[in-house]
């Protein structure tokens, strides 16, 4: 047996729907701007460029449907995404193989401090002090694609205490889950327990304590997380 040096921190991991397993987490990779109208709200051209990625950490994953407002930020948003997750992994990964890496969808939300965010985008800086804070990535229960199959087009809402704030479809995205998994895994060793956080539509917003919100996707289900 190995001994280590200090406690063996616990894993991370996302429930499975209808089941008492539990899917354990590896990587947390997230898609920047893969819907045209979000990308023009920020502030950027919507054409078909090579994607780009930053990461979350696993223990930014939470499932308790409740998010606490985190510090030294006064501009908080929510970010509405539909959540894959891999069985099994590799790399060069063709497009036409990619979906059989797939293990299930869930929904998530990429939590972010903007004002944070912004500072670093104009210093040229990484952005996790705005994205992959504590408690950054709520999450709901995955479904498998034996349940589920492949969700490729479909719903995604997001309301604010009854309001919608975010409305898209899933046939949206500039960039196709197969893509996605693919263009990393040319940079990347994918592995079972990644998972990738595909990409948020128009209509990001911030959040205040005490504020409601509900993401739905056809066919995934609802996440209903509060904030505190």
């Amino acid at each position: 047996m190995t001994e280590y040096v200090i406690e063996t921190p616990p894993v991370v991991a996302l429930p499975v729907a209808g089941t008492t397993a539990q899917f354990p987490v590896r990587r947390v990779y997230c898609i920047g701007r893969n819907y045209a109208a979000h990308a023009i709200e920020m502030g950027h051209d919507p054409d078909r460029e090579d994607p780009f990625f930053f990461q979350k950490n696993p223990d930014n994953l939470d499932t308790s449907g409740t998010f606490p407002y985190p510090t030294k930020s006064s501009d908080v948003h929510h970010e509405a995404e539909m959540l894959v997750a891999l069985k099994s992994g590799g790399t060069d990964i063709a497009v036409g193989d990619a979906l059989d890496h797939v293990f299930g969808y869930g929904l998530s939300l990429d939590m972010t401090r903007r004002d944070l965010q912004g500072i670093q985008k104009k210093m040229g800086r990484p952005w996790e002090i705005g994205k992959a804070f504590e408690l950054s990535g709520p999450c709901g229960p995955l479904h498998p694609v034996s349940k589920v199959g492949h969700p490729d087009h479909g719903r995604l809402e997001l309301k604010v205490n009854g309001e919608v704030r975010q409305e898209a479809n899933l046939n949206q995205m500039i960039w196709k889950v197969p893509e996605m998994i693919s263009y990393l895994s040319e940079y990347f060793e994918l592995a079972a327990g990644d998972v990738i956080m595909s990409g948020t539509p128009s209509g990001v917003a911030a959040v205040e304590k005490g504020d409601v919100m509900r993401l739905t996707i056809d066919g995934l289900g609802v996440l209903d997380v509060t904030v505190i």
